[in-house]
């Protein structure tokens, strides 16, 4: 048999784990588990990425890790062992499948509206790069990646994920109407790869607009794709649709790498009392035996989980309360008994297995993703982010002196609202500004010229971060100001 890695996680992680573990035993899922070391207790030995050494080998090893839920110490300047994970491995596509489940009342499902909406969200890059600075003691910087290779690897799984699905509809939620360069190319990008799947009907929305329709009228949807900060909060927000995110499987897919999670929080406050709900672990288990092909085995389990559901047997933290809940293991117990058994609602049709042994990847070089681009790129100024306490007049006269014949001065910002040369007095201000750089006369500029004008502005200036801006033929590859 082969092997996947299995970490347990922290708080109620090991209890849910082992009784996950133990229904896929009693259905004979043909795997074996090694268990790694990750989580709070593995940061607290001092491993700053929360994982051991050991563990990471094992699971670039062995392709799959299946992961219950871990916590992150607080306010010790460390990172998310779960976005670490993601990331490290590049499973760029977090895919979320949210179902009306019979036997777990929602308002939705006491209205007779029946939820089926899988969202797909962008797993590695967005403001969950977590690069940021202080630029100073008032003024915090964010950097927010969207890449186009990034962009298409997620949504190209979407689509294809959608095709098999025998979906209906496809869409992109964004903010392309503030964010325009990033979400811009996002969208863009989800209309060129729209053009391959003709027979889905495909279609965007703007998030906070998409946010309303999914809590009024969430059967409208079918896939949703998101980037990344977007696409967290929706797919939580489509968990309190269907019961919360004790009901939320979660994969995130990679190319090499795949993990299989709960998303849930840690419980500590219930952790060893054998009462905590394994569903949403189980569900994400599930999802993982797809994956690897086992098709007949995961409909097995997953009719009886939902035949289970539909019995009234409920843990604590939802269900008929005037049935008795059943703790941890009684659960389990209870899905494993009931193998055979056809829920009178969503019974998932037996397929044949096709077992598709885990690939075990050997790199000698990090993938490098990268589209062509048939005109070069050109630098044609510089945005200097720069830290005084002064009006926006004088920031303007002393940037001036320093433009030198190759520049000028165009505008000049503070919190992405133009206050130079035209503004309002009634812009609150604070102790950054942007000061905007374009070529004189519209001719590429080299970073020695960037570098000169750096130097001199120095003199009068904290220059706090920079960003060249770039073009390609006519197309400028910057953002205007607000106001600007």
């Amino acid at each position: 048999m082969d092997k996947i890695a299995v970490a347990k996680g922290d708080g109620i992680g090991p209890e849910i784990m082992d009784a996950v573990l133990g229904i896929f035993n009693a259905a004979k899922v043909p795997l074996e588990y090694e268990v790694v070391d990750m989580g709070k207790w593995v940061f607290d030995k001092g491993y700053s990425n929360g994982m051991t050494t050991e563990a990471k080998q094992t699971i670039e090893d062995l392709s799959i890790l299946f992961k219950g839920p871990m916590e992150t110490p607080k306010g010790k300047g460390v990172k998310s062992v779960n976005v670490t994970a993601r990331k490290t491995w590049n499973t760029y596509a977090n895919k979320r499948e949210f179902q009306t489940l019979h036997g777990v009342d929602t308002v939705f499902s006491k209205a007779g509206i029946p939820i089926d909406i899988t969202i797909v969200r962008e797993n590695i890059e967005d403001t969950y790069g977590g690069i940021e600075h202080l630029l100073t003691h008032d003024v915090a910087l964010g950097r927010r990646f969207i890449t186009r290779p990034g962009s298409l690897q997620v949504i190209k799984y979407a689509f294809e994920m959608a095709k098999k699905k025998g979906a209906r509809r496809i869409t992109c939620g964004h903010k392309a109407n503030i964010m325009k360069l990033t979400d811009g190319l996002f969208l863009e990008v989800f209309y060129e790869v729209a053009k391959e799947y003709p027979e889905l009907k495909a279609d965007d929305v703007i998030v906070d607009d998409l946010c309303m329709k999914l809590v009024t009228r969430p059967d409208l949807f079918d896939v949703v794709v998101l980037t990344n900060l977007q696409g967290d909060i929706v797919s939580d927000l489509c968990a309190g649709l269907v019961g919360g995110l004790g009901f939320a499987p979660s994969a995130n897919i990679g190319d090499h790498i795949s993990i299989f999670e709960a998303v849930h929080g840690t419980a500590p406050d219930i952790a060893g009392k054998n009462i905590a709900n394994p569903t949403s672990l189980l569900l994400s288990g599930l999802a993982m035996l797809r994956h690897l092909g086992l098709m007949e085995t995961s409909a097995i389990i997953e009719n009886a989980l939902l035949y289970t559901l539909e019995s009234g047997i409920h843990t604590g933290d939802f269900g008929d309360k005037t049935i008795p809940s059943v703790n941890t293991t009684e659960f389990a117990n209870a899905i494993i008994g009931n193998f055979g058994k056809q829920p009178s609602i969503n019974a998932k049709p037996i397929i044949a297995n096709n077992y598709k042994t885990p690939t075990h990847f050997v790199l000698d070089n990090n993938p490098m993703l990268e589209s062509i681009e048939s005109i070069k790129e050109e630098i044609v100024g510089v945005d200097f982010f720069v830290e005084s306490h002064v009006q926006p007049k004088i920031v303007a006269e002393l940037a001036l002196k320093h433009t030198l014949t190759l520049f000028k001065l165009t505008t000049v910002t503070n919190r992405g609202t133009q206050v130079w040369p035209t503004g309002s007095i009634f812009t609150n201000l604070v102790n950054t500004y942007m000061c905007r750089f374009e070529s004189a006369d519209g001719e590429p500029l080299t970073q020695v010229d960037i570098l000169e004008l750096y130097k001199r502005m120095t003199a009068d200036f904290k220059v706090c971060s920079m960003e060249l801006l770039n073009r390609i033929g006519d197309k400028k590859l910057y953002s205007s100001a607000q106001g600007q």
